[in-house]
């Protein structure tokens, strides 16, 4: 008798199943127009997979870093900006599930399990660039609330989001390197302005923007752990869970460029004799060793992502490399692929168009590839990570 499916294989059969007839229908005008892909984030919501991290006993599926890697590929096969844009929310739930009071539970965990709030992440800013985890904007104590001061950019889901978490430094100056705080800014805190959209060449729905912060008051129940907390936050909750969830949408977009390489080849076929391209050794040869750099990095997003789960020694250095092992599997496996369809996959518009340029963000999208790369070296040679 055959066993029945896990918890697990259940919402990836789930997420499949709304990749293939949601965002497969929505993916093209999000990408054209540059739009929020809010057909594909409120059907995600609605078929309950907004709780994927949040804790069973929130209402949540309780899931870790492996899933997230997992549905997040699902969803990049069909819709980048959507797997990115459900990350980030996976991410900015990962913080609040960290270390909740009953009071934060009740005010975040249980409405996102119940597909009615949804949460991002603001760390990048402008004045730091990929040094996401040095933050300049300010939170000060007044005693009885906080009151935060800064410019977020590059902030996911944009105006879309119900929460953001923060990053902050305190607000005296010459406060240490790992003497950050993060905290939860609702979307309708008063003192929060969104200006500069961004707008990309690729990853067009993701609706990143900037987020200005004007002595935003919030309660003192809207700090997530305890002041000072933040490196602890960004090497043990955010930094696990956004490389999974990138190095997973980019492995969806790598497969799906395998996928369209493959289609072609086994339809395609020319006027003269009959003969068909994918009769070719070479061909194959060249398909075979695609499908072999695709898998090999598949199996080392999920081995990082399992290392995560269990609290592993190497996790964190494991996850590095599979972030920037990806990115540089990806964009190489979307080129492979175009040149191996030929003229069609250059035609503008075409399902190549769109790959090409959400691939490229795989380099760039802080922690740069060569900045993890570097970690992962200083990391072998017991070397700060953080060091000048």
């Amino acid at each position: 008798m055959a066993s029945r499916p896990s918890a697990f294989e259940t919402l990836i059969d789930r997420t499949r199943r709304l990749s293939e007839s949601v965002l497969a229908d929505t993916a093209s005008q999000v990408d054209q127009n540059a739009r929020w892909p809010e057909e594909s984030i409120r059907a995600l919501q609605n078929h309950g997979l907004a709780g994927l991290v949040v804790p069973v006993e929130y209402g949540g599926h309780g899931q870790g870093r492996e899933s997230v890697a997992r549905i997040c590929e699902q969803l990049g096969i069909f819709c980048a900006s959507t797997a990115l844009c459900f990350g980030m929310h996976c991410v900015g739930t990962a913080c609040l599930a960290a270390k909740p009071t009953e009071q934060q539970a009740h005010r975040w965990l249980e409405p996102i399990a119940a597909g009615e709030h949804l949460t991002t992440l603001a760390l990048s800013e402008p004045g730091t660039g990929a040094h996401f985890y040095i933050p300049e904007t300010r939170l000060l104590n007044t005693g009885g609330h906080y009151v935060v001061n800064g410019t977020k950019s590059f902030v996911t889901n944009g105006e879309h989001a119900d929460s953001y978490v923060v990053s902050t430094v305190g607000a005296e100056e010459g406060t240490e390197l790992g003497e950050f705080s993060c905290v939860a800014v609702p979307d309708d805190a008063e003192g929060l302005e969104w200006t500069a959209l961004w707008k990309g060449i690729g990853m067009r729905g993701n609706a990143a923007a900037t987020m200005e912060l004007r002595d935003v008051r919030l309660p003192s129940d809207h700090l997530l752990g305890a002041e000072g907390e933040q490196i602890w936050y960004v090497f043990r909750v955010i930094m696990p869970y956004f490389l999974v969830a990138m190095s997973g949408t980019y492995l969806g977009i790598a497969e799906r460029a395998l996928r369209e390489a493959r289609d072609h080849l086994k339809q395609r076929s020319y006027s003269f004799g009959g003969t068909r391209p994918a009769h070719s050794s070479v061909v194959q040869r060249d398909l075979g060793r695609m499908w072999q750099r695709l898998e090999s990095t598949r199996r080392l997003i999920y081995h990082a992502g399992a290392l995560g789960d269990a609290g592993d020694d190497q996790a964190l250095h494991t996850l590095m490399s599979a972030k920037a092992a990806v990115a540089h599997c990806a964009v190489e496996l979307v080129n492979d692929a175009m040149t191996m369809v030929g003229g069609r996959g250059y035609a503008d518009r075409s399902i190549f168009d769109r790959l090409l340029r959400d691939v490229r963000a795989a380099h760039v999208m802080a922690p740069t590839t060569q900045l993890l790369e570097t970690w992962v070296g200083r990391s072998l040679l017991d070397l700060p990570i953080l060091m000048e």
